[in-house]
Parts: C-alpha cells; sequence; structure tokens
C-alpha cells in the first residue's frame, strides 16, 4: 500500500511539476488554458455592462475555476517531496494567494467587509504569474536583470539625485505663483518632464523655467537608452553562456540556440532541447 503510495506520488510530480512527458507537457498546456480563461472571466466582470447581465454565470465560473487551481495546489503539495519548501517558494505563494481572494468573498460576505474584498479579487491577477514557470527564456532574462541589478540600482540613484537638484532649481526659479508650491510638487514635475510623459499640470512660466525644462526634456531623451543598454548587454552575456552549454556531441563545438537540433558545423545530431542543463546563477560572472 505503502509502494503503491509513494508510485502515485511520484507519477503525479513527474506529470505536474516535469515537463519532458508527453502527460506532463499536456499538464501545462492544460493549466496555461485554464489560467488564461479564468483571466478573461475576471475582465469580463469587471465591465458594467456584462457584469450586470452574466454575474451570476461569471461567479459560478469563477468558483470553478478556484475549485480547480485548489485541486492543483494540494495536489503540488501533496505530491511534492518537500512540501513546506514548495508551499514557502515563490511559485507556491502565487498559487495559494491565486485563490485565496475568492475564498474570502465566500467566507465574509458581510457588507462592512464587501469593499475591501471586492479590491482583494483583484489579486487573481497573480495567476498570470504562474504562467513564468513555462516560459524557459523568462528564466534567461531574469537572470539578465539579477545580474544586471547593481548597474539599475546606481542608475537609478545617479536619476533620483537629478531629479531632485532640477526640481529645486525650477521651485526656486518658478515659485508658487506658478504652480511650483513646494520641493516635492517641483521634483514630480521634474520626474513627469525628464521620463518624457508631460503631463502638462505644472508647467514653467518664466524664461529661465523654460530653459531648465528644455534641459530637462533633452536628459530625458538621453537617459532613456542607459538602462536598455544594460539589459541589452547582460541579456547578451547570458545568451552566450547559454549558447556554449550546446555542445555537440560530435565535434565538440558550442555556440548553438538553445532550441537548435542539429550542429551548425558538422550537421550531427545535438541533445533534446527539453533535457539540456540550463545555467544557475552562481554560473554567472560578476
Amino acid at each position: 500500500m505503502s509502494l503503491s503510495n509513494e508510485n502515485l506520488k511520484h507519477q503525479l510530480y513527474v506529470i505536474i511539476f516535469g515537463t519532458h512527458t508527453k502527460a506532463g507537457k499536456i499538464f501545462d498546456i492544460a493549466l496555461i488554458i485554464a489560467i488564461f480563461t479564468s483571466l478573461t472571466i475576471l475582465v469580463l466582470g469587471s465591465i458594467p455592462s456584462i457584469s450586470a447581465q452574466w454575474s451570476n454565470e461569471l461567479r459560478l465560473i469563477e468558483y470553478g475555476f478556484t475549485a480547480l487551481f485548489t485541486i492543483e495546489y494540494l495536489t503540488r503539495l501533496y505530491c511534492s517531496p518537500k512540501p513546506s519548501a514548495y508551499a514557502k517558494s515563490f511559485y507556491g505563494v502565487i498559487d495559494l494567494v491565486a485563490i485565496l481572494p475568492t475564498y474570502l468573498v465566500i467566507l465574509f460576505p458581510s457588507a462592512s467587509f464587501m469593499g475591501v474584498i471586492r479590491a482583494l479579487r483583484v489579486m487573481r491577477i497573480f495567476r498570470i504569474l504562474k504562467l513564468v514557470r513555462y516560459l524557459q527564456d523568462s528564466n534567461m532574462l531574469l537572470r539578465s536583470l539579477l545580474g544586471a541589478r547593481r548597474k539599475i540600482i546606481i542608475f537609478f540613484s545617479t536619476v533620483a539625485i537629478l531629479v531632485t537638484i532640477l526640481g529645486s532649481f525650477i521651485y526656486v526659479i518658478e515659485g508658487p505663483e506658478h504652480g511650483f508650491t513646494s520641493i516635492p510638487q517641483s521634483i514630480y514635475w521634474a520626474i513627469v518632464t525628464i521620463t518624457t510623459v508631460g503631463y502638462g499640470d505644472v508647467v514653467p512660466q518664466t524664461t529661465l523655467g523654460k530653459g531648465v525644462a528644455a534641459l530637462t526634456m533633452l536628459l530625458g531623451y538621453s537617459i532613456l537608452a542607459v538602462p536598455t543598454g544594460i539589459i541589452t548587454a547582460e541579456l547578451h552575456q547570458e545568451m552566450n553562456a547559454h549558447r556554449a552549454l550546446v555542445k555537440c556531441p560530435n565535434c565538440s563545438l558550442s555556440g548553438h540556440e538553445s532550441d537548435a537540433l542539429f550542429c551548425k558545423h558538422c550537421g550531427s545530431e545535438l541533445a533534446d532541447p527539453d533535457k539540456r542543463v540550463v545555467p544557475v546563477e552562481s554560473e554567472k560572472k560578476n
């Protein structure tokens, strides 16, 4: 009986957590379809005309999806070798957050709490984060962002200092009579201007103030290219590191794309893309 139970857990684990088997791929596709359908129901429920006519039907469908995702979450806990580790993991928390709001609506229907509960139901949008686990390239992008985190922090720190200086200048030049009532309000204007958003709710009136505004706009166009270059460089390094792991078993040369089936040097068949090793964060160079 115990052996049968262990076999069941192993089979469920391979299907739910694995992606190399046919059953695992079918499960992943079905779950993705369920998540997208659930999100569609959430979006439709926020449209007043549709909600007024189909509110009961949409609610029943949502309860059905909640029950489905609850079964999935409990099954993951059941077949996971370390249930507590899964429950505390990023995806475990996301899976739990995705189903809790609906239960809160059911358990706390009191009118005094309804405003808060209805706001919490928007948390169901976190279900879309469950899709990240099925996108292999998302891990590469995440590692690129993590690798560039120091440069990005320095960049945003520089921008924060810059908008503080520009906001202080425009506050001194324009003053409250032109809408710049405080330094925080002026810093808000500097952020809006340097990001090229330009709401226009606060604008400089003096010639010197317009000169500062023009300088801020030109700086904004220059600054926008910086984070793009940082992330692109890190992503390029990550892609090269990933290609270096895909080696031909015949000629031992690397540099192949992650989904390549044959060697671009000698034409020999490469390993199955689904079974290749993906570089981890510890392998990245600082």
